[in-house]
């Protein structure tokens, strides 16, 4: 099939609803012809055609997300069999949410009251009438249409936001590729930079204090003198948090790599991944340690959609409060002081990234682009 591919930052250190969206490409462009539409990409696939999309400014954001919305519209309108959307436009027959809607944000578990300022505030305000439209027109119905969520969590949401769509959401859960080769721990240290000696904990996240960098740092006090903290995404905040570090007396133990694209020296240079987040649809990353056979410390189901499909002490270890720094300090204690609980981590953790491969996820979206190109066939 000929396919359109909608992403405006198509590169694998953008963020996880990025590199849900690289991994997918690099799956199905063995197969199909896939035209990837825009913004900002540093070509990570071979063999797909890329299209730079017009950008006027990059602020401020909602604007651009107008002019991307109609740029990618206009080159995508004919020629292709299937357009998938990854972003928040109204066109394309496959629409993957990756975050939270923004209707849930503005109004969910909130009264009649406080409702009625809140859509006060929408109509004062154009960046939310630009995005709710946009949304809008995105869950809108039609019979081409697919939307799809990339977590249990997300669905609900989706569908509690848009009761119009109720049972017809659905889930495709990220994927991972189990790594070819490894290095050793020692050898992945000295690659980044890193003390070759001590305990290790993991942070990866391009907004750090939605993913919990706050907790993790107050947890970092707790933990002995031998252990250090490797922070890794996004360098844009890392300036603040390098002052909190040495306001906390941890600077020489807490080190920013800033993004890297390729994550899996610091898979293997640390001992423990901690994702102590506040709100996550999914966290790719949790599954990507895992298949790199790191013990995993993470938020439970209430605030990260992986920790639905985990049980706790067996594939990874639940937190149930992520602001709960002490409970987060004892977590990973646990794992790093006890050789037995990380090696059983380690081992049912690997067998679940085993069941949550790329080819299964691609393998699930060709079935929706051939129900929704049989359907335009027949429009057509």
């Amino acid at each position: 099939m000929r396919i359109a591919v909608i992403s405006r930052v198509f590169s694998k250190s953008g963020g996880g609803a990025e590199n849900y969206s690289v991994a997918l490409v690099q799956q199905l462009a063995a197969l199909h012809e896939i035209h990837v539409f825009a913004q900002d990409s540093n070509h990570p696939v071979a063999g797909v055609d890329y299209h730079k999309i017009f950008c006027l400014s990059r602020r401020p954001r909602w604007l651009n997300q107008i002019v991307f919305a109609i740029a990618s519209w206009w080159q995508t309108r004919s020629r292709f069999d299937v357009v998938h959307s990854h972003e928040n436009t109204w066109h394309g027959q496959i629409q993957t949410i990756h975050v939270r809607p923004i209707r849930s944000n503005l109004f969910s578990g909130r009264g009649a009251a406080l409702r009625f300022f809140q859509w006060l505030k929408v109509v004062l305000n154009p960046r939310l009438i630009t995005y709710l439209l946009l949304e809008g027109a995105r869950f809108g119905d039609s019979p081409e249409r697919k939307v799809v969520a990339t977590s249990e969590n997300l669905r609900m949401e989706c569908e509690q936001a848009y009761p119009a769509r109720l049972g017809e959401v659905t889930v495709i859960l990220p994927g991972t590729n189990l790594p070819q080769e490894s290095i050793s721990r020692s050898a992945a240290r000295q690659q980044l930079g890193l003390p070759e000696t001590g305990k290790l904990v993991l942070f990866v996240a391009n907004d750090y204090e939605r993913k919990g960098l706050d907790a993790l740092l107050q947890a970092m006090k707790h933990l002995p003198m031998d252990t250090s903290l490797m922070v890794v995404g996004n360098p844009r905040y890392a300036p603040r948090y390098r002052q909190q570090a040495q306001r906390l007396g941890l600077g020489e133990r807490t080190h920013f790599l800033g993004s890297l694209d390729n994550l899996a020296p610091a898979y293997w240079a640390a001992d423990c991944l901690a994702h102590p987040t506040l709100e996550d649809s999914f966290a790719m990353v949790v599954l990507e340690a895992m298949a790199h056979r790191l013990p995993v410390v993470v938020s439970d189901a209430a605030h990260c959609g992986i920790a639905r499909q985990l049980s706790d002490g067996v594939q990874a270890l639940l937190l149930s409060d992520p602001t709960d720094s002490q409970r987060l300090a004892d977590l990973i204690r646990s794992v790093m002081e006890q050789p037995e609980l990380a090696a059983n981590l380690r081992c049912h953790g690997f067998a679940f990234a085993e069941q949550h491969s790329w080819e299964r996820a691609a393998l699930q979206y060709e079935q929706l682009y051939s129900q929704v190109a049989s359907k335009l066939t027949v429009s057509r």
